[in-house]
């Protein structure tokens, strides 16, 4: 019983400086207000291939404030059609090539990217490979990861890059 007599004080106790607490902090007064404007950023799309990313419904950039999410790039043509097929050295030539297009439109290059992340049907292949990307992030690498899939939009496309960017002004 002297337990339970205890604990029921124990709480009461908590409970009332809790509410103490509470109170003072509701009963001062601020000293000076601050009013936060955020200004309303209005995303800027941008495409690279609008006939294509209209058919398949996408666009390839998208800019708010400072930061640029760019969509997977792939081996194609401006028609849409697979390049280099079969090729995944090729293939990840070309996506940085359609990567370096976007990036230039907002003022960038691959020292601005955050995040890379590569996506593949054939991750001994890129592996071989990969030693490539040492001559598009000359400065340092971006985060991100390399993920291998069952397939990728079209069957002939072996490789996938998308990118995340920071653009300071």
């Amino acid at each position: 019983m002297k337990a339970t007599k205890f604990n029921t004080l124990g709480i009461a106790l908590i409970a009332a400086i809790s509410f103490s607490s509470c109170k003072e902090q509701t009963n001062q007064k601020p000293t000076e207000q601050t009013a936060i404007l955020v200004e309303k950023e209005t995303p800027e799309y941008f495409l690279l291939r609008p006939e294509v990313e209209k058919a398949y419904g996408y666009s390839h950039a998208v800019k708010i404030g400072n930061d640029i999410k760019i969509s997977g790039a792939v081996s194609m043509d401006d028609e849409g059609n697979p390049t280099a097929i079969g090729d995944i050295e090729q293939q990840m030539k070309n996506c940085y090539s359609d990567l370096e297009k976007v990036l230039n439109h907002y003022g960038c290059t691959f020292d601005d990217v955050i995040v890379e992340n590569v996506f593949t049907t054939n991750m001994p292949k890129f592996l071989e490979v990969s030693a490539y990307r040492n001559e598009i992030y000359k400065k340092q690498f971006p985060t991100g990861s390399w993920l291998g899939v069952k397939e990728l939009a079209l069957p002939e496309f072996l490789i996938e890059i998308e990118l995340e960017v920071y653009k300071t002004e």
